[in-house]
């Protein structure tokens, strides 16, 4: 999870159009800024008198600023109401009041004389800030901080005026740019300084906060933050969120639950914010989030009632605290939760090197690493060069130059065993679990599989679970928000937008205080379905379909791929498949769902099955799964299995996909090697779940694969540990034989 960023701020930064025209904007007069500062009104008049875009929303959310950096701002007022009343709102904080703080700067500046600026806005602000209550002055008060600070806004405005060095001319789209760079940038850093010292006064009158070091039995000291209501005298349940990403950013998470009525806690892992300590990622959470847990509930303002939320890694410490449930949880409320040893590092018993980073970024200092973790070509480039090199991926760390020890600490255990098992719930640790649980999570979170596992184990292990799932079309990030309009060129259902705090403080207001439930949890499993705009809500995930559709991996031809067939077929065949792991030339398996809509399909060496068109609308609803038949003349492989919708357009709809390892196909816990010539059951099912309504005329397409790029290690088939092999096992090439009676089955509604 990374910083928080407002909804009302993002809400503001719009797409722009494509043009050929050119405008008269000369460089040199952008290298004094006193000169831009008179250059730049007469380029935004000029862009505003070209400039179109056919979504509305869009269109008015530039123009407001084309017209403030054009110094019009009564015009700019105008277009920002307009604006209001044409977005779609969706799941954006309070959008009556998007753009509050540009309204507010033009405001000041329409009737400000000289030297006034400062005492009008500072008195409109305050004006309208205590007319709010404390959860509207929360959510509005992050629109006069800039996300990452007004340097770093005149960072991006001189790196978009750089491209034109040297011109005497600009595009119209590079001149949109330079224009909102140059509005961004010239209205916070006029009203950042007087904003923050402001809200900081402001706070300090509705909440009593504190840092405090709570030493725990085993002798370490756990950092953490406490939020509360001035207002508030009672002891009051507290929302307590769990972390190991520490920064400035954690007196916000805490005013947030004080804002929603809340103790607000903010506890850290050991070794972060000033904690002493080693700083140890997962190992030692199911003891410390305990015991700050027990301080609470042993504090004068706690009432002993205490309920976890937010999500990834502060989703996974959720559920360590559950191994050992303390008397005092009540509820949790995870978004998309990791699971160590089931998503990440490795998925299905492959180590995969999307997050490699992360260890820097999170144990680097005492805080966060964000230099480091936010250097995307730097992991790009290692992973190329691990690739390219075939060296063993024990020593992908080598190729970096910075030894990555906790890498080295999680490749000792390749299997989901006791190491793994430790640091959360396993098999009858669910059995005590007896309290309300509210999962979140989304189709393309990269962690699903994770998140789906809890739950899944935990209605396995204890028949009476409360445990509810809200799930839709959102990504990692996407979920722990409530969505995005637009997720990888794919437009959302405007029903699926939510909001996620304010679903996860109504459930705690259900929960701890005896409220409402909240209006979208209808029944325990609660999911959108994609194409539909449409809500539906099941018992349970057997029930979001009615039948399975049992597809045969036919050997039959079909145009330029192969029948995905619901005939068994009535004679044994196979397809053939080899993989040259020595070809570094090209990969295997491009299984990644970005974009999610795509025009054409990139087998890349795999091999494609495609369905008859469907006669009727079906939904695809849960996590499909089946059964591979094959051999081999190795002793092991990793195999990628993609779900697509082939649309009545042409285009490929990415549904879903399984990566797995053969050795570990029945057993996460223990390896068990195939026989080379011998007929393999291969059976899956650590798929990830999607509902989608499928028109009719449209196809299911299933691209199999064998997993050979750079973002995951390479199993060559030698049997020995997977970390140790090199491109020097690859002499061989892979060749295997997929039986014609190896089906997969897709969970459907008819």
């Amino acid at each position: 999870m990374k910083k928080r960023c407002s909804l009302l701020f993002l809400g503001i930064i719009a797409s722009i159009g494509s043009y050929a025209q050119q405008l008269y904007f000369p460089w040199l007069a952008t290298a004094d800024s006193n000169q831009l500062a008179e250059i730049m009104p007469l380029l935004s008049q000029k862009v505003k008198a070209v400039y179109h875009e056919t979504n509305e929303e869009n269109y008015l959310a530039n123009l407001f600023k084309l017209q403030i950096v054009a110094q019009d701002y009564k015009a700019a007022n105008a277009t920002i109401r307009a604006y209001r009343k044409a977005i779609k709102a969706g799941n954006m904080v309070l959008p009556g009041l998007s753009a509050i703080q540009f309204e507010l700067y033009d405001s000041a500046k329409q009737i400000a004389t000289q030297g006034d600026f400062e005492n009008l806005f500072t008195s409109l602000l305050h004006k309208l800030y205590h007319n709010w209550d404390d959860k509207t002055a929360f959510q509005i008060s992050t629109a006069f901080i800039s996300r990452y600070g007004v340097d770093e806004l005149l960072i991006e405005l001189n790196q978009s005026l750089a491209k034109q060095k040297g011109q005497d001319s600009i595009s119209i789209n590079d001149a949109l740019t330079v224009c909102r760079s140059f509005c961004l940038y010239q209205v916070y850093k006029n009203i950042e300084p007087l904003a923050a010292p402001f809200l900081a006064k402001e706070d300090a009158k509705r909440y009593i906060t504190d840092s405090v070091l709570i030493k725990t039995k085993q002798g370490v000291n756990l950092s953490a933050i406490v939020v509360r209501k001035r207002s508030i005298t009672m002891p009051q349940p507290t929302a307590l969120l769990f972390t190991i990403y520490a920064g400035p950013f954690n007196w916000y998470q805490a005013k947030e639950a004080a804002a929603y009525g809340y103790a607000g806690v903010v506890g850290l892992t050991r070794g972060k914010g000033q904690s002493p300590d080693e700083i140890v990622p997962y190992e030692h959470e199911v003891d410390d989030v305990n015991a700050v847990i027990d301080w609470i509930a042993h504090q004068s303002w706690s009432n002993g009632k205490v309920g976890m939320y937010s999500g990834s890694y502060n989703g996974f410490a959720q559920w360590a605290a559950t191994k050992h449930l303390h008397p005092a949880l009540k509820t949790i409320v995870p978004y998309v939760a990791a699971i160590p040893g089931q998503g990440l590092p490795m998925e299905n018993n492959v180590f995969i090197t999307a997050n490699y980073g992360w260890a820097f970024y999170v144990t680097n200092n005492k805080y966060l690493d964000d230099k480091t973790y936010n250097d995307p070509q730097r992991w790009i480039n290692m992973q190329n060069k691990w690739y390219a090199s075939g060296i063993a991926y024990r020593k992908i760390d080598s190729i970096d130059g910075t030894p990555n020890k906790w890498l080295q600490r999680w490749l000792k255990h390749p299997a989901y065993d006791e190491y793994w098992q430790h640091m959360v719930p396993y098999k009858q640790d669910y059995e005590h679990i007896n309290i309300p649980v509210l999962t979140i999570t989304g189709y393309y979170d990269d962690g699903q599989i994770s998140a789906l596992h809890y739950l899944k184990e935990h209605y396995k292990y204890n028949k009476n679970a409360k445990h509810y799932l809200i799930i839709g079309p959102y990504d990692h990030f996407g979920a722990q928000r409530g969505g995005i309009p637009e997720l990888r060129g794919y437009t959302v259902d405007p029903v699926a937008l939510i909001s996620t705090p304010d679903i996860t403080f109504q459930w705690f207001d259900y929960i701890l205080k005896n409220g409402p439930k909240p209006a979208i949890i209808q029944d325990k499993i609660n999911y959108e379905v994609m194409g539909a705009n449409t809500w539906k809500h099941v018992s349970s995930l057997k029930k979001m379909h009615n039948t399975f559709l049992t597809l045969y991996l036919s050997d039959i031809k079909s145009g330029d791929h192969y029948q995905l067939s619901e005939k068994k077929p009535d004679h044994t065949g196979f397809l053939p498949q080899e993989v040259d792991f020595a070809d570094r030339n090209s990969s295997n398996n491009n299984y990644y769902p970005d974009p999610i809509v795509i025009d054409s399909l990139d087998a890349a060496h795999g091999l494609v099955f495609i369905t008859e068109p469907f006669n009727e609308p079906i939904s695809v609803n849960g996590a499909f799964q089946g059964q591979l038949k094959a051999s081999i003349n190795k002793n092991d492989m990793d195999i990628g299995i993609t779900l697509y919708e082939l649309m009545t357009d042409g285009r490929y709809f990415h549904l879903a996909y399984f990566l797995g390892r053969a050795s570990y196909a029945k057993d996460l816990t223990q390896r068990k090697l195939l026989l080379p010539g011998l007929i393999e059951t291969i059976p899956f099912e650590r798929s990830r779940m999607v509902s989608r309504q499928l028109s009719k005329g449209s196809r299911l397409v299933i691209v199999l694969n064998i997993n050979k790029n750079p973002f995951s290690q390479i199993n060559y088939g030698t049997g020995k540990d997977v970390i140790d092999e090199t491109i020097l096992d690859a002499k061989e090439p892979l060749r295997i034989k997929w039986y014609n009676n190896s089906f997969i089955k897709i969970p459907v509604w008819k």
